[in-house]
């Protein structure tokens, strides 16, 4: 597990890891040879719900050491992510390295299905601006507000929502999903588009009320259901 990671502009994947790490050893051991890696990461929702995966993606490349004049660039990457000075070896402990994963192929398997992702498209995306925050919201959502969470079953038209309950699943500018489980007739997700896709705290507070307000008898619109388990998550 890499101790921080961050994206290039160029759409490069920076890792920081130990020094005695297997994949530091295998890049120095190849210097310019071509050496092929796999990054693995698995989305899991944090709050509590039946089947919490919420999508696996794998990023398949070449992997090298960062070197020379890029090291300085790439740190500073890492930094805006993560404080990591210390483990860069500036206060006397070189025990990490920076490593960089050229990206040539990307496959993601999330709540709206599998496909394979253009490594272009990667670097040119932008991070949601919801996404430093999804994990606070979620489980105020869920904790302090599940009965209004609940109450967004009455958008969903024929749908009962007598012995349902109901989770926060996914958060982001464009919307909220939310998985409605009914006893042991299985559980299907909802997606809840807002009315415009949010920038900030303020815009996420205004789309939420409109939101709730809409489930207390305003109109809305057809929110999107989806059976099953069953989100492109945020780059």
């Amino acid at each position: 597990m890499p101790a921080a990671r961050t994206v290039t502009p160029d759409g490069d994947v920076i890792l920081l890891v130990s020094a005695e790490s297997a994949a530091a050893r295998a890049a120095a051991h190849a210097q310019d040879d071509d050496l092929t890696a796999v990054i693995e990461i698995t989305d899991v929702a944090p709050v509590s719900v039946p089947h919490r995966i919420r999508g696996r993606a794998w990023l398949a490349g070449w992997l090298t050491a960062v070197r020379g004049s890029e090291r300085a660039a790439c740190a500073a990457l890492l930094a805006e992510r993560r404080p990591a000075g210390e483990l860069l070896g500036t206060a006397g402990r070189p025990g990490w390295v920076m490593l960089r994963l050229e990206v040539g192929e990307i496959s993601v398997d999330d709540l709206w299905g599998a496909e394979h992702v253009d490594p272009d498209d990667m670097a040119a995306a932008h991070p949601d601006p919801m996404v430093a925050h999804e994990a606070e919201l979620l489980q105020h959502l869920a904790s302090a507000h599940s009965d209004r969470v609940g109450d967004l079953c009455g958008l969903l038209g024929a749908r009962e929502a007598d012995g349902m309950t109901a989770t926060p699943l996914a958060l982001d500018r464009l919307g909220l999903r939310v998985r409605f489980t009914a006893g042991g007739a299985g559980s299907f997700d909802a997606r809840f588009d807002f009315p415009e896709p949010v920038a900030d705290i303020c815009g996420l507070r205004r789309a939420m009320r409109s939101l709730f307000a809409a489930a207390g008898g305003a109109s809305l619109g057809s929110p999107r259901t989806e059976s099953g388990g069953g989100g492109r998550g945020s780059h």
